[in-house]
C-alpha cells in the first residue's frame, strides 16, 4: 500500500525521501519489524521509539513517522507528524480499509459497569440476530473466536485489525470497552462511533503512568462525546454534565431518575433457590416489565443503559425480556446455579470500595449468612490488605481468608496481613491457605439461605506464583466439589 494513502487523515510533513512509495505493514513494535514495513516511532513512559530508529534500520523498514527532526542515511523516508500514536490510529484505519464504518459502532466508557453492559448488549443483539463482535476487559469475542485481552482498549492498530477481522467474519456491530487510556492515547482516534455510552465516573486510574488528577480523568472520559453521533448518558451520576461538557452528538439519558429519557421504576429484589435477582419496569421512551437474573441495583443501570442502546437497532420487546432472563456475565456478579438452597456467587472484587459494593449488595437479600472467601495480589500495596479485611469483617458473617495471586510472595504472609485487620474489627474467619481447600470448606459447611461470595478472581482462569501462571477456574473448582459431594 501506498504511504501517502495511509497518510490521508493525517497533516504531515515528508522529512527525507517521498511519500509515494509502497510499504508492507504499519509496526510499533521495534521486535516486529519486516523489510518494507514503516515504523512509527511511539514514545512511551518507559521508552521513546525514536531511540530505537538504529535497530528497525538495521532490520530494512522503508520509511519512518517521527515527531520530531532526525538524520538517517539517504534512501529512508522520514515523515514529520504532530502526534505519532494519533498518526498511527488514522494510518491503521486506513490500512485496513476502515472496517468500523462498515459497522454498528457502541463505545462504552466509565468506572464500573462497562464489562457487564457490553456483554448484556452484546447478548441481546445476538439473541436477536444481529451478529456483534466485543472488545473488552476480559477478552475479545469474533464469532467463535476468543481472544485473551491485554488492555481493556487494544492499541490502534491492534484494534483495527479487530474490526477488520470482524467485519470479515460477517458481523454487522461492535461493542466495546471504551477507556480513560484508549482515549488519551489516541488508541480509538479515527472512529466515529454511532453509539456513545457512559455509565457513571468514580476516582480511579489517579496516578504515575496513568492520570494525573480525576479532572483529568474525567475529561478523557467526556472525549468520546465529541466522537460519536449519538451520546446515551446516566443521568443519575453526579457528574453527568461534565461528561457531556463541549459535546457534539444528540444526547439520550437513563436512570432512576424521573428526569431520564428511559428510567427503572419499582425494583424489587428477589430470590429462588440459589438464584439472585432483581425485577423493575421500564418507562419513559420504553414500556415493560424486565426480571434480571443477577442481582444488585446497579445492574439495573447496566440492563437499562443496554436497552437504551439496543432499541436503536429496533429489538423486538420481547426479545430482551428473553434476554434478560439468560444472560450471565464472568466474574461480574455470576451466580453459580448450586440447585442448593444457598446462593454462591463469583466476583471480581479486588480492592475495598469494589468489595464493599460487592458485599453490601448481597446484604440486601438477607441472607441467613453472608460468607466471604478472599484473598490479596502479592507484589501489591499492603493496604489494600488491610482495608479489604476490615471490610469483610464488618459486612460477612463469616470471612475466609486464602490466596489470591500471591506472585513472589509467601501466601502465608499476604493471608497474616489480611487477618490481622479481620482480628483488628472483631470479625469472625477462618484462614485456609490452598484456594480449591477454602472453597471446599464453604461449600462442605454451607447452610440454607447462606450467600457465598468467592472475591477476587472473578474471570481469571489462573493464580500467578513464582512468575507461573497455573491454571485455576472457580467454576470448574465448584463443579468438582459438588460432583463429589454426591
Amino acid at each position: 500500500m501506498k504511504l501517502m494513502e495511509l497518510l490521508n487523515n493525517t497533516t504531515y510533513k515528508v522529512l527525507q525521501g517521498e511519500a509515494d512509495i509502497n510499504v508492507t505493514d504499519i509496526v510499533q513494535d521495534s521486535r516486529k519489524v519486516k523489510p518494507g514495513d514503516v515504523f512509527v516511532c511511539i514514545k512511551g513512559s518507559n521508552m521513546d521509539g525514536h531511540d530505537l530508529i538504529p535497530d528497525v534500520l538495521k532490520a530494512g523498514v522503508t520509511a519512518l513517522v517521527v515527531e520530531k527532526e532526525i538524520e538517517v542515511p539517504i534512501g529512508i523516508t522520514v515523515i514529520l507528524v504532530k502526534n505519532t500514536r494519533n498518526a498511527l490510529a488514522h494510518m491503521s484505519c486506513a490500512y485496513f480499509d476502515h472496517p468500523a464504518k462498515k459497522l454498528k459502532t457502541i463505545g462504552i466508557t466509565g468506572t464500573k459497569g462497562k464489562t457487564t453492559t457490553t456483554y448484556m448488549v452484546k447478548h441481546i443483539l445476538e439473541q436477536s440476530g444481529i451478529k456483534t463482535g466485543l472488545i473488552g476487559t476480559i477478552e475479545v469475542l469474533i464469532g467463535e473466536d476468543k481472544i485473551s485481552s491485554v488492555n481493556t482498549t487494544p492499541e490502534s492498530y491492534t484494534l483495527q485489525k479487530y474490526l477488520k477481522q470482524m467485519v470479515d467474519a460477517g458481523c454487522e456491530a461492535v461493542v466495546m470497552e471504551v477507556s480513560s487510556q484508549g482515549l488519551m492515547l489516541d488508541r480509538v482516534a479515527g472512529i466515529e462511533y454511532d453509539y456513545g455510552v457512559f455509565t457513571n465516573i468514580s476516582p480511579d486510574h489517579i496516578g504515575p503512568n496513568e492520570h494525573s488528577s480525576y479532572e483529568e480523568y474525567m475529561y478523557y472520559k467526556s472525549l468520546l462525546f465529541r466522537q460519536c453521533k449519538t451520546g446515551i448518558i446516566n443521568i443519575d451520576d453526579d457528574n453527568y454534565e461534565n461528561i457531556i461538557k463541549d459535546h457534539t452528538c444528540k444526547i439520550e439519558s437513563f436512570g432512576l431518575s424521573g428526569k431520564a429519557d428511559l428510567r427503572a421504576t419499582n425494583l424489587v429484589l428477589y430470590r429462588k433457590d440459589s438464584i439472585l435477582g432483581i425485577r423493575f419496569h421500564v418507562e419513559g421512551t420504553m414500556n415493560f416489565e424486565v426480571k434480571l437474573n443477577m442481582p444488585g441495583e446497579f445492574n439495573v443501570h447496566n440492563a437499562l443503559c443496554a436497552i437504551a442502546i439496543c432499541k436503536h437497532f429496533n429489538i423486538q420487546i420481547k426479545d430482551i425480556i428473553q434476554s434478560f432472563e439468560t444472560i450471565k456475565v464472568k466474574g461480574r456478579l455470576e451466580v453459580y446455579n448450586t440447585n442448593q438452597p444457598y446462593s454462591v456467587i463469583i466476583d471480581y472484587a479486588h480492592n475495598e470500595v469494589s468489595l464493599k459494593e460487592l458485599l453490601s449488595t448481597l446484604k440486601d437479600y438477607n441472607p441467613k449468612r453472608l460468607v466471604c472467601l478472599f484473598g490479596c495480589g502479592g507484589n501489591r500495596s499492603k493496604l489494600r490488605r488491610y482495608e479489604m479485611g476490615k471490610v469483610s469483617a464488618q459486612l460477612a458473617d463469616l470471612t475466609i481468608v486464602t490466596s489470591d495471586n500471591p506472585r513472589f510472595e509467601e501466601p502465608a504472609d499476604i493471608i497474616a496481613d489480611i487477618v490481622s485487620s479481620v482480628e483488628k474489627e472483631k470479625g469472625n474467619y477462618i484462614s485456609i491457605e490452598d484456594r480449591r481447600e477454602a472453597i471446599r470448606y464453604c461449600i462442605e459447611n454451607a447452610i440454607p439461605g447462606d450467600i457465598i461470595v468467592l472475591a477476587g478472581k472473578g474471570h481469571e482462569l489462573y493464580q500467578e506464583i513464582k512468575g507461573e501462571k497455573f491454571t485455576m477456574d472457580e467454576r470448574e473448582i465448584l463443579k468438582n466439589v459438588f460432583e463429589q459431594l454426591k
